[in-house]
């Protein structure tokens, strides 16, 4: 047997249910050994006996059940983004027709008015209705009823009965001549709300994947044998080529440094805070950024193999991943809609052979299928995601993926990143020790030559302090990883880090030597200067923890949700800060796919939430069950978050918990509320107790029972636009 393993990209799947039907048909064939189908990047692995089956017939057999298979990413793409905008054309469609139709019916004109109000709903039933009746077909096919075939059957009926009083009033008694096509119409527009929410989100599912690939450079300066540099294709490079990495380039490939030195900002492979100095040795990764000096590096890795290559990959595999929403309306459905068409076929045919009456049996019959119409059923999970991103919207968080609200609430992890997310991610100056306040000019005057973070922390510190800095400085020197070095009025000045004042051979006095062991004890950033020969100043930096983030972390225990910090930082500036939060679950110096794999170890024991801001977050925002992203972070992480705080307040975090909670409860009241009502209308409507107390409904009554169930849903779900989130 030989194994073979292919990816296809499949177009044309618009429910989790498509999803499902592939796998169940696909591997139904001779041959295939495993079949996985992800509904959310619209992609299938399948791993088959090529002695036995091909590519071609599982093509085939995706096709067979009406879907496509795109070549490639870019005609998924494409037919992706025609499926969204064929969708919103359709509940635009539905909307404009829908109010028109409420229109007509409260100022109706004075003549034919019945038959516009059949014009209008004939537009809404067939034409933005289409799709309900095209993926009821295919759900039949498979033996599954779904909400699709729920709201077509419903609908349908509710038109059908209003068309034949429009055309045949005649046949039907008196009161019995009621049009129902409002609310065909209405459920039609809100289902459709619901599916366009839904299908916003995984519109863009694949954004941040792009904006990933982009991240490494299309170019490379490549170094001949004889020392001539030519530009080159990155994804042409070899291993053992040698480049130049010039300042402010990215690095192309994963390579080991071997002339020169830099400082390299790793942040979006590491999110360490602070650029690291590389040397002659030293390994730097793909898609980082060289900030200031040329280096020569030789390529360790190809291309497709780099660690940011691997990121992409680990990203593609966890957007697949099938999220464990249970789809309570439509598993109620697939038991209801098969009852409801037994109970209506029973009634006529019970009431035909007792009275014989042809038209009040059907009449019967009717009003079974009128006043089980999913009205309520289907409106009760998205009005209620409706308002729940309303509320969220008004809170400070945007809610991309409406599905995680289903289980935020049960979340038992929740992980933060450090630098960005409960830290500001700018440097400030925490502690200054100096022998004379003189040597401040001094300092300003040399930290406003240097475009180095740390520079900018000292900048801003002299601005706040209205420091003045003193200029006309000489034989200016920047020592890449190390500081400045630089004369003045005949002094000598250096301004650097303590490797930089061991290799100039400064003068450390007691105090200062004792000061310098504290801050690093403590994992602080240290600048010292020194003034010709012997240090005359240290400061200590740090990364400002956010306002309110001590709290926030609390509020979780209290909520008994286990906090976590995972970050690229160094060990005790993460145990630092994990101290003063109060969190006792600390990972650090951590690489993406460390991070990634350390999450993937939590889910095996309950649901995770990552909080993250940076692009090297992005692979744990996508993995985690839910993940959240700040609107200061990158593009990437905004695209991969299912959630977004706009205001960029961690508190926001306690909000969405709480707003999850509110939201599953409203939407399990609503169908409560639905399948009560069904369980005592539908015997109403059958005639169940006509034989022993004489009441009976008529279709009329039946619609007028549909209409204030609807109402009932739609009132309870608009109360979450008016309840209080608490935050802490």
């Amino acid at each position: 047997m030989a194994k073979e393993k292919i990816k296809l990209n499949v177009s044309g799947m618009s429910c989790v249910n498509c999803s499902n039907a592939i796998e169940k048909t696909t591997k139904k064939l001779k041959g295939l050994k495993d079949a996985k189908v992800s509904f959310a990047s619209s992609s299938a692995e399948f791993e088959f006996d090529n002695k036995i089956l091909n590519k071609a017939k599982i093509i085939s057999a995706i096709q067979g059940l009406g879907f496509s298979v795109a070549d490639d990413l870019k005609e998924l793409e494409k037919s992706k983004n025609k499926e969204h905008n064929k969708l919103k054309t359709l509940f635009y469609t539905a909307l404009v027709f829908t109010c028109l139709l409420i229109y007509f019916m409260f100022f109706p004109i004075k003549n034919n008015n019945s038959y516009l109000l059949f014009i209008l709903a004939t537009c809404t039933q067939f034409y933005s209705g289409s799709r309900f009746y095209r993926l009821s077909f295919k759900s039949l096919r498979h033996r599954n009823y779904d909400m699709n075939v729920l709201v077509a059957l419903g609908t349908s009926v509710a038109y059908l009965y209003s068309s034949l009083v429009v055309f045949f009033p005649h046949i039907f008694p008196q009161n019995s001549r009621y049009l129902y096509f409002d609310g065909a119409s209405i459920i039609i527009t809100f289902v459709l709300l619901g599916r366009l929410l839904e299908e916003n989100s995984r519109t863009k599912a694949n954004d941040f994947l792009k904006k990933l690939m982009n991240l490494a450079p299309n170019l490379a300066n490549k170094i001949e044998k004889n020392g001539e540099i030519i530009e080159v294709k990155a994804k042409d490079l070899k291993i053992g080529d040698l480049i130049l990495i010039k300042a402010g380039e990215k690095v192309p490939s994963d390579v080991e440094i071997t002339k020169g030195g830099a400082d390299i900002d790793a942040s979006m492979v590491s999110g360490e805070s602070l650029p690291v100095f590389k040397g002659l040795g030293d390994k730097i990764n793909a898609g980082t950024i060289n900030i200031n000096a040329s280096i020569e590096a030789k390529v360790l890795e190809l291309a497709q193999n780099t660690s940011l290559a691997k990121i992409i990959d680990l990203l593609s595999k966890a957007q697949s991943k099938k999220m464990p929403i249970a789809r309570l309306a439509d598993k109620i459905a697939n038991i209801f809609v098969p009852l409801v068409i037994f109970i209506s076929i029973l009634t006529f045919v019970i009431w035909y052979f007792l009275s014989g009456d042809f038209l009040s049996s059907l009449l019967s019959a009717t009003a079974v299928l009128i006043i089980s119409c999913p009205c309520a059923l289907g409106l009760a999970t998205p009005i209620a995601i409706v308002s729940a991103v309303g509320k969220g919207a008004k809170e400070g968080i945007l809610i991309k993926n409406p599905e995680v609200l289903e289980i935020i609430k049960d979340i038992k992890y929740l992980c933060f990143d450090k630098t960005g997310t409960l830290t500001k991610g700018e440097l400030k100056i925490k502690e200054m020790d100096i022998e004379n306040l003189k040597y401040l000019g001094l300092i300003y005057g040399l930290e406003l030559l240097s475009e180095h973070p740390i520079s900018k922390a000292f900048v801003r510190y002299a601005k706040e302090k209205n420091i003045q800095a003193e200029k006309n400085f000489s034989d200016i020197k920047t020592l890449a990883g190390l500081g400045i070095k630089a004369s003045w009025e005949k002094s000598s000045l250096l301004l650097g880090n303590l490797e930089l004042m061991k290799n100039e051979k400064v003068k450390i006095t007691k105090y200062f030597d004792s000061k310098i062991k504290e801050h690093l004890e403590h994992g602080f950033g240290l600048v010292i200067f020194s003034f010709d020969g012997s240090v005359k100043a240290v400061f200590s930096l740090e990364d400002e923890i956010k306002p309110h983030a001590k709290e926030v972390i609390q509020a979780l225990k209290d909520k008994n949700i286990i906090p976590f910090l995972l970050t690229g930082d160094n060990t005790k500036t993460a145990e630092n800060l994990a101290k003063v939060l109060g969190i006792e679950n600390v990972h650090s110096q951590l690489l993406p796919d460390e991070k990634y794999n350390i999450l993937k170890s939590l889910q095996k024991k309950g649901k995770v939430m990552f909080v993250g801001d940076g692009i090297n977050d992005s692979l744990s925002i996508k993995q985690a069950d839910i993940g959240v992203t700040l609107d200061s972070g990158s593009d990437i992480s905004k695209d991969a978050g299912d959630l977004i705080l706009i205001n960029n307040d961690i508190k926001s975090v306690i909000k969405s918990i709480n707003l999850s909670i509110s939201s599953m409860n409203i939407i399990k009241q609503n169908l409560f509320w639905a399948f009560c009502y069904n369980i005592i209308g539908i015997p109403l409507a059958a005639g169940a107790l006509y034989p022993f107390f004489g009441i009976s409904l008529s279709p009329m009554y039946a619609g007028v029972a549909m209409s204030f169930s609807s109402f009932i849903v739609v009132s309870n779900s608009l109360r979450l636009k008016f309840k209080k989130l608490s935050d802490i």
